[in-house]
């Protein structure tokens, strides 16, 4: 990476020549003529001036110094951090294509107050000072970007790390930040071909293992990445050319555990409820491609056209076993036999269950997506101080998701031999299990439905399996324009004006089947005309010809069988047609605009620098969803369409002011009110209407009447914060920085998505017998609950930052080389709901503390590094029934990486590199469990270590 010698005083860094918004990129070039950079980006003033800092050049070759390295990534992060009016951390590629991490959200997770959640071992859900993804927004080149996921939190995975020279997370508002969010944003920066000072190119290839053996036959535990780059000029250096290819292929390997729950006994004693260990193997294959085609024919034109394809697919292969314990049934609906033999502290630490039915899984999920985003920058000057941006983006997303699960048993409904289990409890938490079947004999173990599960709403369905085939395509189109100038003079040195319309379009659609065995009518219910098989034969086209080992908690071997030979050969698959499956599919619009307006601070206040901007934002928001409602009679299911939409004004002021009080030690001040749109899922039209006739005359209110609904809200508001930052900044001679910085947001508008209301049945009544609808008029039980989650919340969040980022050679010259980056961060919330004033929620995704330390070598080519991150204890994400996301409390971790590499910079192997990574060297392992009781373990995955080797050639 190529950084310039920077002469320009800090009042001259926010000059509007300089600084410039358009919608979605940042545009770096040389202009002809000058003998200083020109830049115009999208995000505001201090967005630009911070994107000056590594991409600028002044087109002298004498001031051109050349910096790779750790070194180099610290000192262009600590710049930008530097000259930046707003609160901002960020990450820059150590070279070209080189993020210091294995990925984005590794990287990002070591920034003060930026946390991830580990999901299949990779590092995923990012949270902003202790507000979780649904609160933050992913921008690339400054442009709003849609998700693969099926909310609005971006996946950190769609994007491959290389193609990005810099990431930076805004903390606090400016006004021509679009689309911001309340936690803070997330800007993915590619490179700008025309700041390059030459021709690059540049290749890297590095292969993985993971330590796990592959805990399943059909999946390997090695991996690879490849990736390159071309970087060019051409046209007297007023056309340039950015081009990157990458392909991945990342193996993990994950030992896990899954308890249902802990029942109580007759003693009151807590005892496990049902448990479900399985090993899973995962490949993610991944190609993406980018171009940068950059233009400045002369200092009136600047044009800009960037492109982003991802296209990736995931595999994943789980077996297992489900055992039904405290929480399971005997044939005849009576609870299962079982005798403690251990108890402690409440808790039953051993325990034998009899006439134990488990249900082995054998599952495959596959999911594939395809990323596109697209943006064209186009900066007219009218003359050196006053310019016209337009910018044109759209990105779009599509998943489609294939999740199969497969079932065995000893025979139908809890028929066939049953299991005698002890369960004891490990020191981690888990459980272990005795079993005295074996689980690997394909002789007592059959397709069928082991616990008799299958229902589809009116009949008994065999239910040997189950497929959901969900997709997800989420849709974004933009344009802004914007016109800025300076005054001339005094401390209100510029101004800017812009508008921006945004139309987003989220799509889920659901199908789900039935699987069952083959022989019957394909309805796979049990009547004497369908003819369903309850049972059948494990083919012998499925059998892999090995076993799948659980040892780890005690099981040696269950059956490993091909799932897709199954499905294809052995399964009939039968549409679920349950009222709650039909009323599934949304589609959720969202037309905004957004005004804005702003004075450029660049001046000096009792002879000190003061640089920054006071402004405000007009959001207009058009929002709509159509979906479905659905009722029950006599068997059969009626849907009916809905399309629901509203719209909302929003006034969002800001000012962001940097106070230079001493040479490189800055105050900076923000205020300002952000929103942030509620979840689509959220957003969504979709009502299932839920009959229980049993209640019918039961009285008691609207909890006990026979009718309730589940339904989204389209008419929900946005979250809004009114937020205080303050971040005191002190930059060293040489480089390094130590800075502190705290927060206070004040948030309104929650959204509490367990809110119920009274709703009026009668015209629904016709669900219901004549007697019962008599007896439900009688006591008023045509008053229901409608469950629709509703801006029903406030409260606050506080805390504070603080980031040492220290070359040891600023202690003395004998230390030359090492160095150390760190930093800690605190945060609190008081989050409550109208519903229940009293008891404080926990914000999902808040770790109360947060802290990561690097200590680091880099001197004549040879690097090393050792970082270690903590996050206490937090409320994460997890896939709960049927892959709903649901909350649990997830236990402290710390994950320790190291790196070390040799750079070539002289003679015939100049250019070429080597480096070996080695990440989570702890083991340490992802753990949930509930009732504020560590005790009491839910989710257990160990994912085991990860060793890296690559080589670049750069020429």
């Amino acid at each position: 990476m190529t950084y310039s010698a920077q002469r320009l005083s800090a009042p001259a860094f926010a000059r509007p020549a300089l600084t410039r918004l358009g919608l979605g990129v940042s545009l770096i070039g040389l202009l002809a003529g000058t003998a200083q950079a020109q830049q115009i980006a999208l995000n505001g003033s201090a967005a630009a001036s911070a994107t000056a800092a590594t991409d600028s050049t002044d087109g002298s070759a004498a001031n051109v110094i050349t910096v790779t390295g750790i070194r180099a990534s610290l000192d262009s992060a600590a710049k930008i951090k530097r000259l930046s009016t707003t609160i901002v951390d960020s990450v820059s590629a150590e070279d070209i294509g080189k993020l210091p991490d294995v990925s984005i959200a590794d990287s990002l997770a070591r920034l003060p107050g930026v946390t991830a959640q580990r999901l299949e071992g990779r590092d995923q859900r990012l949270s902003i000072r202790g507000l979780g993804p649904d609160f933050g927004t992913t921008l690339l080149n400054g442009r709003e970007q849609v998700t693969v996921g099926d909310n609005r939190g971006v996946e950190y995975d769609q994007y491959p790390s290389e193609f990005f020279k810099t990431v930076n997370v805004y903390k606090s508002a400016d006004a021509g930040l679009i689309a911001a969010g309340i936690s803070g944003t997330v800007d993915l920066r590619m490179l700008r071909p025309l700041a390059q000072a030459e021709r690059i190119v540049s290749i890297q290839a590095r292969g993985e293992m993971n330590d796990y053996k592959s805990l399943n036959p059909d999946q390997t535990r090695y991996g690879y990445r490849v990736s390159g780059a071309y970087v060019d000029k051409f046209a007297d250096d007023t056309f340039g050319v950015a081009l990157g290819i990458s392909a991945t292929s990342a193996p993990s390997q994950d030992e896990r555990y899954n308890a249902w729950g802990y029942a109580n006994d007759a003693a009151g004693n807590l005892v496990l409820g049902g448990a479900k260990p399985y090993v899973q193997s995962n490949l993610l294959n991944r190609i993406g491609g980018v171009a940068t085609l950059e233009w400045q024919p002369s200092d009136k034109f600047h044009s800009t056209f960037d492109a982003l394809y991802s296209h990736f697919k995931e595999t994943q292969h789980l077996r297992g076993i489900e055992f039904p314990l405290a929480y399971g049934a005997q044939a005849d609906g009576s609870p299962l036999p079982y005798t403690a033999n251990t108890v402690v502290d409440g808790l039953e630490t051993s325990t034998t269950f009899s006439n134990v039915h488990g249900v082995q899984r054998n599952d495959y999920n596959r999911r594939t997506a395809n990323n596109i985003s697209l943006g064209w920058n186009n900066v007219y000057s009218f003359n050196d101080t006053t310019h016209f941006v337009v910018d044109a983006s759209w990105s779009h997303a599509k998943r489609t998701d294939f999740l199969l699960e497969t079932y065995t048993g000893a025979g139908y409904n809890k028929t066939g031999p049953g299991d005698t289990v002890t369960v004891t409890q490990n020191k981690d938490g888990t459980f272990g299990f005795q079993t005295g079947l074996d689980y690997a004999d394909d002789g007592v173990f059959q397709l069928t439905d082991p616990q008799g599960w299958g229902y589809n709403g009116t009949q008994t369905v065999v239910q040997a399996g189950f497929l959901n085939k969900p997709v997800f395509t989420d849709d974004l189109k933009a344009l802004r324009a914007s016109l800025d100038g300076e005054f001339g003079g005094g401390l209100l040195h510029g101004w800017e004006v812009g508008v921006n319309y945004s139309r987003r379009e989220k799509d889920s659609a659901y199908k789900s089947y039935f699987l069952c065995p083959k022989g019957g009518d394909g309805s796979c219910t049990i009547t004497p005309a369908a003819g369903t098989p309850t049972s059948a034969p494990v083919p012998a086209g499925a059998l892999t010809g090995d076993s799948v080992s659980l040892g780890y908690l005690g099981i040696p071997q269950i059956l490993a069988l091909n799932p897709i030979y199954l499905y294809n050969n052995a399964y009939d698959a039968f549409y679920d047609n349950r009222p709650g499956s039909l009323v599934r599919d949304n589609k959720v619009y969202e037309n905004v605009w957004t005004g804005y307006a702003k004075l450029k601070i660049d001046g000096r206040v009792a002879d000190m620098p003061l640089r920054g901007s006071i402004g405000a934002q007009v959001v207009h928001t058009g929002q709509s969803s159509s979906g479905t409602t659905s009722s029950f009679t006599n068997g059969v299911v009626t849907i009916d369409p809905i399309h629901e939409k509203t719209n909302y004004t929003n006034f969002l002021p800001s000012l962001a002011l940097a106070l230079e009080v001493k040479p490189g030690a800055f105050v900076k001040v923000g205020a300002s009110q952000t929103m942030v749109r509620p979840r689509l899922d959220q957003e969504r039209a979709n009502r299932e209407l839920d009959v229980n006739a049993t209640n019918a005359g039961a009285g008691g209110g609207p909890i006990n009447s026979p009718f309730s609904f589940q339904a989204g809200n389209t008419y929900l508001k946005p979250y809004k914060s009114t937020n205080l930052d303050i971040s005191l900044e002190k930059y060293f001679t040489n480089s390094g920085y130590v800075s502190v910085a705290g927060y206070y947001k004040h948030l309104t508008q929650f959204v509490d998505p367990n809110n119920s209301v009274a709703f009026d049945f009668t015209d629904y009544l016709g669900q219901l017998s004549p007697a019962q609808q008599a007896a439900t008029l009688a006591t008023g039980g045509q008053i229901g609950l409608s469950h629709i989650p509703a801006n029903a919340g406030h409260g606050n969040l506080k805390g504070f930052e603080a980031t040492l980022s220290l070359p040891f050679k600023d202690i003395t010259h004998y230390l030359d080389g090492f160095g150390f980056y760190g930093s800690t961060s605190y945060s609190k919330s008081r989050i409550i709901y109208d519903s229940n004033p009293t008891q404080p929620i926990t914000l999902p995704g808040l770790s109360k503390w947060v802290a990561s330390a690097e200590v680091y070598f880099e001197k004549s080519g040879f690097q090393a590094r050792v970082s270690y991150r903590y996050r206490s204890k937090f409320l994460g994400e997890v896939a709960g029934l049927s892959a709903a996301p649901t909350y649990r409390e997830a236990k402290a971790e710390g994950i320790l990486d190291a790196q070390i590499g040799y750079d070539f910079n002289s003679g015939p192997l100049k250019g070429f590199s080597i480096l070996a990574q080695a990440k989570n060297l702890t083991d340490r392992p992802f753990v949930t469990y509930q009732n504020n009781d560590p005790r009491q373990v839910i989710d257990y995955q160990r994912y085991g270590r990860d060793y890296y080797l690559g080589i670049a050639y750069k020429f």
